[in-house]
């Protein structure tokens, strides 16, 4: 009978805690949908932007052209996607293949080798045909990338940590706790009346102390996501970025056609005068292709993300959940043992571990090492809990790499192709998995923080309360306290 109470705690205990940090986890998994949503449809719209406004004013030519246009925007999303992109390289590519077009259309009277036009990119930085929208574009879109790629993967590392962190491992010591502030009202013939407030904290701060040592880790965590996310507020924000780079393209080809014949008599005198190619210009002239035409579309006719949701509108909702999730681990027994929930509110009418009164011990504070005093819970301090440190150096990788996004500077993640993913997630995976940096070796087994079934085992203690055999089996029966958190 007593095997059966402890399991019947154990259950307890886990239902407990699942139900107090689901909400918790289910926003960033919420979260982490929108931005990811939000993200690549706000890229999509804007490559559609691009692809309707040069097909009508550029025609034949965008169309013969179009895939220079196409690999810019894979490449954007590959790299969001958790692919091994350095943006910096694939921006001077794209700029360079551009350049290459243009120039033989600007010059469509002459004949170019692959050595040739292979010549002319090596200028692309002396010449600077496109002006300096190169420039200013590569650093608003690579520090805008940086930053929402980063912010998503710490959404999703988040998510993990607290769903490994919310799957606690019961220690015996934790589950004979439990059973005596549980079950032993029952077997004294006091079936109605509940743990008292202090009484509670101290055997759930004794049970959950190694999650509560996660909390400095995760406080450190946070703060660089709200960091991050300022970033994404910005002047530079993704979405005054991506929104507008089909006009900025377009601007840059207008300066390219402005200047052509400069750039070309350049070109000519450092790679060679180039061979005619006998079919001469059209009759029509290149030139009038790169006419004024160019509309671009007003903010009315923008296509919009889906429900018209705004940048600003999803950060600001995100930024306070996060905030509300600080301290969550060091606060989860306060939580726990909430009034009205699990404990009695009345203090000198609740279970005091031995009968009906005040429960007068002090409450010991949160955290493994504060447990060598903890009256109700036998806690081994020398043995951290496994997983718990194995998240809290996830989290601390985590932190370093939002650090680093929030001045600009790119990070490496695993390419998710080298795992055979294909999913359109920031993550680049879907969610059953991780990426490479995140967790280390957390499919062990998980470790026990404390040998208190070992000294249980010696002493020969028993959690017997002295109960009638009639009293535990009501007492299985009876519905267990259930516990609803707010999240708002």
């Amino acid at each position: 009978m007593e095997d059966k109470l402890n399991q019947q705690s154990k259950l307890e205990f886990e239902k407990l805690v699942e139900e107090s940090s689901h909400k918790m986890r289910t926003t960033f998994v919420s979260r982490h949908k929108k931005f990811d949503e939000f993200f690549l449809e706000l890229l999509d719209n804007s490559e559609k932007s691009l692809n309707s406004m040069f097909t009508r004013t550029y025609g034949k030519l965008y169309m013969q052209n179009s895939e220079v246009f196409q690999d810019l925007f894979t490449e954007l999303k590959r790299y969001y996607t958790g692919g091994n992109v350095n943006l910096e390289e694939m921006l001077n590519d794209f700029w360079s293949r551009l350049l290459e077009r243009m120039f033989q259309l600007l010059n469509s009277q002459y004949h170019f080798t692959d050595d040739y036009l292979e010549c002319v990119s090596k200028y692309t930085d002396q010449l600077k045909p496109f002006g300096d929208i190169p420039r200013k574009l590569k650093a608003q879109v690579t520090r805008a990338f940086i930053a929402a790629r980063t912010f998503v993967q710490g959404l999703m590392v988040g998510r993990e940590v607290a769903n490994r962190v919310a799957k606690v491992n019961v220690a015996p010591a934790c589950v004979k706790a439990l059973t005596r502030m549980l079950y032993c009202p029952y077997c004294r013939g006091m079936p109605g009346l509940k743990p008292c407030p202090n009484y509670c904290h101290n055997v759930m701060r004794g049970c959950l102390a190694n999650q509560a040592d996660l909390d400095s880790e995760w406080n450190l965590f946070i703060d660089a996501m709200l960091l991050v996310a300022d970033r994404l507020q910005g002047p530079s924000n993704i979405e005054a970025v991506i929104q507008p780079i089909d006009i900025k393209i377009s601007d840059a080809i207008m300066t390219m056609q402005d200047n052509s014949m400069q750039v070309s008599a350049k070109v000519f005198q450092g790679c060679g005068q180039p061979k005619p190619s006998g079919i001469g210009r059209s009759a029509r002239g290149i030139s009038d292709v790169f006419s004024g035409r160019f509309r671009p579309y007003t903010p009315e006719e923008r296509p919009t993300t889906a429900a018209g949701t705004s940048l600003d509108r999803l950060v600001i909702d995100i930024k306070e959940k996060l905030k509300e999730s600080r301290r969550f681990w060091s606060n989860l027994p306060d939580d726990i043992c909430a009034k009205g929930k699990l404990t009695e509110p009345d203090e000198e009418q609740c279970w005091n571990s031995h009968t009906k009164g005040r429960y007068f011990p002090e409450v010991v504070k949160e955290g493994l090492t504060n447990q060598v005093n903890n009256p109700e819970v036998e806690v081994d301090i020398t043995r951290p809990d496994t997983l718990i440190r194995q998240q809290i150096m996830a989290l601390r990788v985590m932190t370093n790499k939002l650090k680093n996004a929030y001045n600009g500077n790119d990070i490496y993640f695993q390419d998710s192709s080298d795992e055979g993913s294909s999913s359109g997630s920031g993550s680049g995976c879907s969610d059953g998995c991780t990426t490479e940096f995140i967790f280390v070796g957390t499919e062990a087994p998980v470790i026990g923080a404390d040998r208190s079934d070992e000294r249980a085992a010696a002493a020969g203690k028993s959690v017997s309360c002295g109960p009638s055999v009639l009293l535990l089996t009501v007492a299985l029966t009876l519905p267990l306290w259930a516990m609803q958190t707010q999240w708002r």
